[in-house]
């Protein structure tokens, strides 16, 4: 994959966290990216040491070493993410993740919580949050239970948006694309819900269309 796909998608987000990031910095992330997606972790952190105020460059690096099996050293790169910009969701995510692996659960379960009081539907938070509490055993499954009826909410809205990108796909003339995105809505849906029915209907409506 060429560098330059991940250079644009971080303007707004660098524009806002990292106002002078210069574009060879942009292109040292965008290799390192390259690198991480390949699953060469150890090669990817080369070229993020020294991003130490670009936000993506921080939670690359810190996810480059957890998936290393350097625990520590992504802790402390979590954190200085997140006290740069306290807002980074995926620095909490695997901040929490490491102290949950760490069985330091009053930690964990804390940053599970301030995840999900910043994004109430944040589905990765709520497993996490729901996975603390089945550590628990019996005393926390009602709670886990609760957390995973709340990302099912959050998964139903997802698709939602699929299917409105199905809805504009099809309209634009592309009924393969549509139907790429209303079989991504069924998979995030329950079997036995009036959504999924409809979203079923819509899709085979689409499919019969496109033949």
């Amino acid at each position: 994959m060429k560098p330059c796909f991940f250079v644009f998608p971080l303007l707004l987000f660098t524009s806002a966290c990292s106002p002078r990031i210069d574009d060879e910095t942009l292109l040292r992330y965008a290799r390192a990216q390259s690198l991480y997606a390949e699953g060469r972790f150890e090669e990817s952190l080369a070229g993020l040491e020294e991003m130490d105020g670009f936000i993506p460059g921080l939670v690359l690096r810190g996810k480059a070493e957890y998936f290393s099996g350097n625990l520590e050293k992504a802790e402390k790169v979590f954190r200085r993410a997140l006290k740069l910009h306290p807002a980074a969701a995926e620095a909490g995510l695997y901040l929490a993740r490491i102290l949950r692996e760490e069985n330091r659960i009053a930690e964990a379960r804390a940053a599970a919580e301030a995840l999900i009081a910043d994004d109430p539907l944040d589905i990765r938070a709520l497993r996490l949050a729901a996975a603390l509490e089945n550590d628990r055993g019996p005393a926390g499954q009602a709670a886990a239970l609760a957390f995973l009826d709340r990302a099912a909410e959050a998964s139903s809205e997802c698709a939602l948006v699929f299917v409105d990108r199905a809805r504009a796909r099809w309209t634009a003339g592309k009924g393969e694309e549509a139907l790429e995105d209303l079989n991504r809505a069924r998979t995030l849906l329950r079997r036995d819900t009036p959504m999924f029915r409809a979203v079923e209907k819509l899709e085979s409506a689409v499919r019969e269309a496109v033949k």
